[in-house]
């Protein structure tokens, strides 16, 4: 009896032994499928985002360019104008000018009404004041040309351009955030152009990266300038500094580097992490840095780097191959890697 006992409890035992690792094995695997479940989840929000966010850029863009097409117009209208009114108040000028040497002598009520007028006055500050409105309208139209090109709609799809055409259409547009300011001296961009050949590219999206990393550099200056005196920033001005140069490995390599406040380690590894950001809330998404990294590896190809040093400035390094063998989709990709 007692031995039928033992061999129950032995049984018994074994069984629950069995069934303890069974429900061990089965908590261990729904442990896994959770893990892999929140990570499939992550991906969707994060996918969900960028599509989010590539739509926003595929409609400024479309706004931006509707918009530049509409002022294009009427500054082109005006600008082409000025040009005869020129010479129609040249032409009045002069008339006037015959007329007072062949008449020195006016009535006196005409002679009046020239005192009053100031006709000298009029006729020297006219023709200054259309010569300054040839010159704005020239800006404007010189902005409107690099919002058309900076949006780049006409080209989807991979295409040779000129990438320091790119470049100067993003400073264009970038113009009023480097004029002095009542705060600090102009922001200095110094410039170091190699030759480079056409580079097959999305050039708007190539763009659009340009941008990025250039206001990120402005806004970490206007971060830092904070508490220093105008004196101060004379003598060591922010500074920008964009060098092109064609590699040996068939790619070109564009450097945005600035004299800005840099970065800690732990900051720049993250840099290109999606949603990752240093700045107050309200100003940026932390979504800049994720696509344009996506943007130059995955569709381009190429890789993007950053160096930095706390208070030795930031240097972004852009490859890109000169030529694609086979285009990749225009759509932005759904994964992204983490690490610069």
């Amino acid at each position: 009896m007692a031995g039928q006992l033992r061999g129950s409890f032995t049984a018994l035992e074994s069984s629950n032994a069995e069934l303890e690792h069974r429900v061990q094995q089965r908590t261990s695997e729904l442990s896994q499928n959770s893990r892999q479940l929140q990570t499939t989840l992550e991906a969707l929000h994060q996918t969900q985002t960028q599509m989010v966010q590539s739509e926003k850029m595929s409609a400024l863009g479309q706004m931006v360019a509707g918009v530049a097409h509409e002022i294009n117009n009427p500054v082109n209208f005006i600008h082409g104008n000025l040009n005869h009114v020129e010479a129609y108040t040249q032409e009045l000028v002069g008339l006037l000018q015959r007329y007072q040497s062949t008449y020195p002598q006016p009535p006196q009520d005409l002679q009046a009404a020239v005192e009053d007028a100031d006709l000298a006055f009029l006729l020297t500050d006219l023709v200054k004041m259309l010569q300054s409105m040839k010159v704005r309208t020239e800006r404007i139209r010189e902005i409107v040309l690099s919002l058309r090109n900076f949006s780049r709609l006409d080209e989807a799809e991979f295409k040779a351009v000129d990438i320091h055409e790119g470049i100067e259409n993003t400073l264009v547009i970038l113009r009023h955030r480097f004029k002095a300011r009542a705060e600090r001296p102009e922001i200095q961009v110094v410039k170091d152009y190699g030759p480079l050949p056409l580079v097959e590219c999305y050039a708007g999206q190539l763009n659009q990266v340009f941008m990025n990393i250039l206001s990120n550099a402005i806004d970490a200056f206007e971060e830092a300038n904070q508490g220093q005196s105008f004196e101060a920033l004379a003598a060591k001005p922010n500074t920008l500094w964009l060098q092109t140069a064609v590699t040996g490995q068939g790619t070109v390599q564009i450097i945005i580097a600035d004299n800005g406040p840099g970065m800690a380690e732990t900051v720049r590894t993250r840099l290109f992490n999606p949603f990752f950001t240093t700045k107050a809330v309200g100003k940026g998404t932390g979504l800049g840095l994720s696509i344009s990294y996506q943007i130059i590896t995955e569709k381009h190809g190429g890789r993007l780097s950053c160096h930095s040093t706390p208070g030795q400035g930031a240097k972004f390094i852009i490859e890109i191959p000169i030529q694609q063998a086979t285009p990749v989709r225009s759509q932005l990709p759904l994964s992204q890697s983490s690490e610069p």
